[in-house]
C-alpha cells in the first residue's frame, strides 16, 4: 500500500508540474508548435537519465522510493521519459535489435493508432445511435 501511495503521489506531482511548465512555455512562445510538450518531454528524458544513474547505480536508494520517483513523478511528468529509459536500458543490456524494434514500433504504431483512433471517432460521430 505504501508503494502505491508514493507512486500515486509522485504521478500527481509530476502531472501538475507538467501542466504548469508546458503552460508557461506555451504562453511565452505561442502554441503554433508544441514547444511546451517538447520541452517537457526532452527535460524529462534528461532528468530520468540523471536520476536513473544516481538512484540505480551510484547511490543505494530504496526500490520503492526509486519507483515513486522514476515511474510516479517522471511518469506523471512525461511518459516519454519512461519510453526513453526503457529503450536506453535495452541498448545498455546489448539488446540493440530489441531497442530498435521498440523505438520503431512505438513511434510508427503510436502515430498510426492516434490517426486510427481519430478516424474511428470521426466516423462514429456521424452515426446516430
Amino acid at each position: 500500500m505504501y508503494k502505491l501511495l508514493l507512486l500515486g503521489f509522485g504521478g500527481l506531482l509530476g502531472t501538475l508540474i507538467r501542466y504548469w511548465l508546458s503552460g508557461i512555455i506555451a504562453r511565452k512562445v505561442g502554441e503554433t508548435f508544441p514547444f511546451g510538450t517538447l520541452t517537457v518531454n526532452l527535460l524529462g528524458c534528461l532528468v530520468i537519465g540523471l536520476l536513473y544513474f544516481w538512484l540505480e547505480e551510484r547511490f543505494l536508494v530504496d526500490p520503492v522510493i526509486r519507483t515513486a520517483i522514476l515511474i510516479g513523478l517522471l511518469g506523471g511528468f512525461t511518459t516519454f521519459s519512461s519510453y526513453g529509459l526503457q529503450a536506453f536500458t535495452l541498448m545498455q543490456d546489448g539488446e540493440l535489435l530489441l531497442a530498435g524494434l521498440y523505438v520503431t514500433i512505438s513511434n510508427f504504431m503510436g502515430l498510426f493508432l492516434v490517426w486510427f483512433g481519430y478516424s474511428t471517432a470521426k466516423l462514429l460521430s456521424g452515426i446516430s445511435l
